[in-house]
């Protein structure tokens, strides 16, 4: 029956083909050549996914070595063709216009059942291995896995997705184009929110808003350095960076404005804020942290839904990457005397919650 089948898939005759397939399973379903075939037509059919699986579940079941030996050959036929079509689709991606612009490719956190899936899927798309695969594939946060050409990493994203992976990709240029205002203060929250703030060009204005017109917000801390005197491993005095505390940042996604506002606890002005209800038991402005604390337990009173918090494990998976992307503003005010990468890490993640929660509510 084997020699009739692959007499008909030379011959290109898929449904006689298929017809004598079905009736050899109808006989001898356990039939190791059967499988070998079944391979054979799926990779005729250029299935080649169906065909790779059916070669390496023969090679894993099967002792006849003649069989183990065409499964072998059918296994490095379907990679070689894989091979060739994901090399042919990636140019293709290249060519379309924009692809040279710069993006990021983010991983969306995977568990429970899905996440072993997930993990094969990582592995094929990305051409690594299962271990490091399992590795990069978060759990509990987002992670920045590319920068990179926009052409290439939609290509990527895509490909993600359809094998289980959740991917997201947008270009830098969406996240420099948007308007991030810095809150200096409240004014009032009845009848309307009314706010302080700079815009990126530094100018002064005020903004009035409903809290429904929040419609996410996010919350991250940023390590803040300072050089100390420390002793080395030989008793000498030697100067490091060394985390001393940490800054927070509150952002509101007004995405009906297609803004976001940013508060920065070391940025706010309490003196010129009104105390928020109830009034007469806000913390003084004069012990900023507190103060803080209890401005930020109004907002959890006063918005839905609750805030993001995950920055950090982000932060983490970025701060490597983000030297390969061309500069922006990271709009943050935490009175460094030095640039630091946490600072653009969260203008990024903060942009990239809001520009994907944009794309889901147009794809809904």
């Amino acid at each position: 029956m084997y020699d009739l089948v692959a007499a008909a898939l030379g011959a290109q005759q898929l449904t006689q083909a298929a017809q004598m397939l079905k009736q050899w399973q109808q006989k001898n379903p356990q039939d190791p050549w059967l499988k070998l075939a079944m391979g054979q037509y799926w990779e005729a059919k250029a299935e080649l996914e169906k065909a790779q699986v059916t070669y390496t579940r023969l090679l894993q079941n099967t002792a006849n070595s003649k069989v183990i030996g065409q499964a072998r050959e059918g296994v490095q036929r379907v990679r070689d063709q894989l091979a060739q079509q994901r090399e042919h689709n990636l140019s293709a991606a290249k060519q379309q216009p924009g692809a040279e612009a710069a993006a990021v490719l983010i991983l969306e956190p995977v568990t429970g059942d899905r996440r072993e899936a997930a993990v094969q899927g990582l592995a094929r798309v990305m051409q690594i291995d299962a271990y490091t695969a399992r590795t990069r594939l978060p759990s509990k946060n987002w992670r920045l896995l590319r920068a990179g050409p926009a052409g290439e990493l939609q290509y990527l994203c895509e490909q993600l997705r359809a094998e289980g992976a959740p991917a997201r990709w947008v270009k830098v240029k969406q996240i420099k184009a948007l308007p991030t205002f810095r809150v200096q203060a409240i004014q009032a929250v009845d009848p309307q929110v009314t706010l302080t703030c700079h815009n990126s060009a530094g100018q002064k204005g005020t903004i009035q808003l409903a809290w429904g017109d929040i419609t996410q917000w996010v919350v991250g801390q940023l390590p803040i350095y300072e050089s100390v005197v420390d002793l080395d491993a030989r008793g000498r005095l030697k100067r490091k960076d060394a985390t001393q505390d940490y800054g927070e940042i509150i952002d509101w996604h007004l995405h009906g404005r297609g803004c976001i506002l940013r508060f920065c606890d070391r940025a706010y002005r309490y003196r010129d804020a009104i105390p928020l209800p109830p009034a007469d038991s806000f913390p003084s402005p004069l012990i900023a942290t507190v103060a803080w604390k209890a401005m930020k337990r109004y907002f959890e009173d006063c918005i839905t839904p609750a805030p993001r918090a995950d920055f950090t494990g982000f932060g983490e998976s970025a701060l490597d990457l983000l030297e390969l992307l061309p500069p922006f503003d990271s709009y943050v005010d935490l009175g460094r005397s030095l640039p630091s990468p946490w600072d653009g890490a969260f203008h990024l993640y903060s942009a990239l919650r809001f520009l994907t929660q944009t794309k889901r509510a147009e794809d809904a």
